[in-house]
This record gives structure tokens, C-alpha cells and sequence, in this order.
């Protein structure tokens, strides 16, 4: 039984939906939340909100993601990031996956990826959760009517939360799986009721495809001038280091809080909602970010809330410090109607430096900027993968190396390139830790942080005077209105001046040795600032 509505190029029995007990294709918000709480896989929280919890995997399991090798990925893809599957693994995985949904209810979204029609793709997601259908709702764009009655699905999403794979049989690591075939055009994900991996899933899939169009897959935010969106700017950065809460700057436009495109015509989401960290939020710091958790269908994932009154919990962190919510650019009253924007003045790459040495903002030059891009140095916050507990200082090329299935030197020259033809100033933050090391300094201010970024953006700052780092090379300013001067030389809010030096030559050791494995591909400026 189909419930719904599908365009007739889109029919289930092609994408191989048929047996399904049911299935409930292109669901409303509303229905979608009446079902999850009847089904029992959400509560109702306070103003409306679903609470779901997601069991073992409260974050995503990147070591559990496959391609398909073939003669076409087999040159193309980033074999040392992404687990090889065989094209009979994959089928024997994907037909198991379907025998398990036979009898049970499926719920069928057809969405878009991507704001600029030119580089957009219909994406099918078939999963067996109602509150997974109403998540991918939230995070892909929504087509009207008209849209849908004429869709054409690109690629399909299958996520059977419930189905554990058999590693020896599927040829895969463990019971959990994320799996790519691009000659197939379907994702299965498996074991996992975590509802990012759809999201993340998707963005993979850009990062591969969009290179091929001369379009740059970008892990980023990005907003602009109001009025003016040529006047915009781009915030690269993994999970936790700042890209929901400093892109949404009531003071500028908002496109999206994490996934982007960058092509010859400008910037473009590939998203229609944002996926935001609940933990500590508050109504005095990020005011319309928590207006959404009280808004009606928003997803919440993970969070403890009273069982009475169903008032949300920010502060308890006993499920996951990775709580979660989830809902449609549109809660957000300075969101970009059309979601696209000009090319960037600004690229600003976020970083959470856990070592405490790295200043709140530097002015980057070109090649600096590529050697930071490639670099990628950040810490995993705590829950945002399973096992992270406290942050971990890290290395993510291109800020989002588990996203990337091709070599990061790809990426890392379309942005060198774009740079360089429309003369972005780039800028470096810190978003981590000041006055020491995690464990013994504080974490940056955010009111600081936000004021070092309204000058970059505004050109107060670039107009000032610098100093240049001994360690990094890279420009620091001198003075920033609103933000205390001792703030900006991080060896000045240490207790141990030698200390602190004996710790920033420490980091740069691990961004050389990092960066060892890009030499062979970058030109010779980049080389100069590698080599110091």
C-alpha cells in the first residue's frame, strides 16, 4: 500500500520498493511526527518537539563507510579514506536489506539536493523510522508540488536502522554500514539509527559528483551582507568548532550552517535546514537556535528531558555531549530565501586548537591558506564520533576528511584556484582553547569570538596594524574593538611563557610532520610555507 503522493518518473516498484507492508511516500511534517509518536519511536517535548534517542550510535561511524570499487572509482577514489566493497558484497548486502523490509513499513521522501537548479540532484530516501523520514526532510530541500509531480530520482538513499549486516557475509568491518555504489546510484546504511549519517551520506555523494562539474563541495557555512550577497563569506570547520552558532550572526543573511557549493556562478547550499549541537545552548547566547527546540517538529537527538513538564535538558550530557537538533532553515528569520549567494569575500577556517596556542584570528596569505586547508588541524569534540569522549587534536584535511572520497589535493586546488580568482581575504580562528591547554585553560569567549569576525567581515580589522606570528608566519592583529589586546597574543595568557613555547613548537612538529604527505602535490609557495 502506498500512502502519498510520487510524480509518475519516480515509481517505487523501479526503485525497488515493492513488498514493502507500507509505505508512506512524501509525508507532511505533521504526519510525520503523528506517526513517529504513535509508532513509538519518539516522545514529545515541550512546544512540540520529537525526542528521539539513537541507542549505541549517538554519532557518526566513520570507519564504517564503503565504496564500491569498480573500473570507475578505482583511480578516483581516496582508497587510504574510504573502505573498498566488492560490487557482489554490495548486491548481497542490498537485497538482504530489502528481504528484511519486506512486510514492514518504509517511509519515502523524494528531496533535493542542492539550492542552484543547475547543480542539483533528486535524492530518494527510503527508510523503515518515521522521525528519520522527518530529519531528512528537515536537512535536504523540500520541492513544491510541481516539483515533486515531475521529480526524477539521481540517487537512492536505504537506511534499515534495524538490520545488522554480517561482516563476513557483506565483506564489510563490522554489523554497521555505509556503503556507496555510484554505478548503482544507492547508499544502504545500516545498523546505525543515528539520523547524521543520512545527512553525511549525501554530502559524500556531492563531494565526489560536483568536482566532475568544476563545482566545489565545500564543509562550511555561509552567510552575507544584508542586501548585498556578493558581500558573503564562507566558515570551513568539523563539528563543534563554531560553523551553526557564528554563521547564524543575526547581523548578516544566513545560507546554511554546513554544507556548500561553490561554482562559477557563486555560492549555493546543498542543505534546507541546519543540524545544530544542543549542549550548553542557551536563550541568551544563541537566541534563535534555541527557539527551535521548542518549535513544533523539530528533531531532537539524544537529549534528556523531564518526563513531566518535557522541558528540554541542555546541561546533561549523560546520552552524548553530541545532542542534537534539527530542523528547516525557514526557523531561522534571517535565512536566505534562495539560498545562494555571490562568491566570498571571506573564507574563514575554524579551528578548535586544544593546545591553546593558536591566536583568535590571523590574516592568512593564499598559500597559507592552502597549507591550513590541507592541514585541516582541529580536535574532535567529545560525541561527535563514537568513542570521542574529551577533544582530541586531530588532523581532518579540508576540514572534513571523513567526508571526502577523493584525494584532498583535488579540493584543496579548486579552492586555491577560486581564491585566487576573486581575491578572497582568508582568515584563520580559533574557536578552542586560550590561556593553556584543554585541561587547564578556558575555552575562547564567544562574545570574542564574534567580534574578531564582525571586524574581519566588515574590513574594520584588515584595515589595522599586525604583527607576525614567530611559529605560524601568518598576520595577527594588533587591537580589535570590543575584544582585551592581552586576548590576541596567546603566549601573553599563559602563566609559563616557556611553557607556552615549548608547546607552540610542539604544534607546529605535528603540522609539519602532518603535512609531509603533501609536498609532492602542492606548487612552490605553498612549499615555502610548509618548509618555513
Amino acid at each position: 500500500m502506498q500512502h502519498g503522493f510520487v510524480g509518475p518518473r519516480s515509481s517505487l516498484e523501479e526503485s525497488g520498493l515493492g513488498g514493502f507492508g507500507a509505505l508512506y511516500c512524501n509525508q507532511t511534517e505533521a504526519a510525520l511526527v503523528e506517526m513517529s509518536v504513535a509508532r513509538g519511536e519518539v516522545r514529545l517535548a515541550e512546544g512540540g518537539a520529537v525526542v528521539a534517542t539513537t541507542g549505541a550510535h549517538t554519532g557518526r561511524s566513520p570507519k564504517d563507510k564503503h565504496i564500491v570499487r569498480s573500473p570507475a572509482t578505482a583511480s578516483t577514489v581516496w582508497w587510504d579514506n574510504n573502505r573498498p566493497m566488492t560490487p557482489e558484497a554490495f548486491a548481497l548486502l542490498e537485497a538482504d536489506m530489502r528481504a528484511y523490509m519486506q512486510g514492514r513499513e518504509g517511509f519515502v521522501q523524494d528531496l533535493h539536493a542542492g539550492a542552484d537548479p543547475a547543480h542539483r540532484f533528486g535524492i530518494r530516501v527510503v527508510t523503515e523510522f518515521a522521525w528519520h523520514a522527518l530529519f531528512i526532510r528537515h536537512l535536504l530541500r523540500r520541492p513544491t508540488r510541481e516539483e515533486l509531480a515531475a521529480f526524477e530520482v539521481d540517487w537512492t538513499i536505504l537506511n534499515c536502522p534495524g538490520f545488522r549486516a554480517d561482516p563476513a557475509r557483506h565483506g564489510c568491518r563490522s554489523e554497521t554500514v555505509i556503503a556507496f555504489s555510484f554505478e548503482r546510484r544507492l547508499i544502504l546504511i545500516c545498523n546505525t539509527a543515528y539520523a547524521g549519517e543520512n545527512k553525511k551520506a549525501v554530502f559524500t555523494l556531492l563531494n565526489y559528483l560536483l568536482p566532475e562539474r568544476g563545482v566545489l563541495p565545500m564543509h562550511c557555512s555561509a552567510n552575507h551582507a544584508p542586501g548585498a550577497p556578493d558581500d558573503a563569506a564562507v566558515f570551513f570547520g568539523l563539528s563543534g568548532t563554531g560553523k551553526t552558532t557564528l554563521s547564524a550572526d543575526p547581523a548578516r543573511v544566513l545560507l546554511g550552517d554546513d554544507e556548500h557549493g561553490w561554482s562559477d556562478a557563486g555560492l549555493f547550499n546543498f542543505e534546507g535546514g541546519c543540524y545544530a549541537k544542543t549542549i550548553h545552548l542557551s536563550a541568551e547566547a544563541e537566541p534563535e537556535i534555541h527557539a527551535t527546540t521548542r518549535r513544533f517538529a523539530t528533531v531532537i537527538e539524544n537529549m534528556v528531558f523531564d518526563p513531566e513538564t518535557r522541558a528540554l535538558d541542555f546541561e546533561d550530557a549523560s546520552l552524548t555531549e553530541n545532542m542534537r537538533a534539527a530542523y528547516p532553515l525557514e526557523a531561522i528569520s534571517n535565512a536566505s530565501a534562495s539560498a545562494r549567494a555571490g562568491h566570498p569575500r571571506h573564507v574563514v577556517m575554524l579551528t578548535c586548537d586544544a593546545f591553546g596556542v593558536l591566536p583568535p584570528i590571523a590574516r592568512l596569505t593564499p598559500a597559507q591558506a592552502m597549507y591550513h586547508f590541507l592541514s585541516g588541524f582541529t580536535s574532535k569534540v567529545a560525541g561527535t564520533e563514537r568513542g570521542v569522549t574529551d577533544p582530541e587534536p586531530t588532523f581532518s584535511t579540508c576540514f572534513g576528511a571523513p567526508f571526502l572520497p577523493r584525494p584532498p589535493e583535488v579540493y584543496g586546488r579548486m579552492l586555491q584556484e577560486r581564491i585566487a580568482r576573486h581575491g578572497a581575504t582568508c582568515w584563520l580562528v580559533n574557536t578552542g582553547w586560550t590561556g593553556g591547554a584543554y585541561g587547564t585553560g578556558r575555552r575562547m569567549p564567544i562574545a570574542a569570538t564574534r567580534a574578531v569576525l564582525a571586524a574581519a567581515l566588515d574590513g574594520s580589522l584588515g584595515r589595522g596594524a599586525f604583527r607576525r606570528d614567530p611559529n605560524f608566519g601568518f598576520e595577527v592583529p594588533l587591537a580589535v574593538a570590543g575584544v582585551d589586546a592581552g586576548l590576541l597574543d596567546p603566549r601573553a595568557t599563559w602563566a609559563d611563557g616557556a611553557a607556552y613555547d615549548a608547546q607552540a613548537q610542539r604544534l607546529v612538529r605535528m603540522f609539519a610532520d602532518n603535512f609531509a604527505r603533501y609536498v609532492a602535490v602542492i606548487d612552490d609557495e605553498v612549499r615555502a610555507v610548509a618548509i618555513g
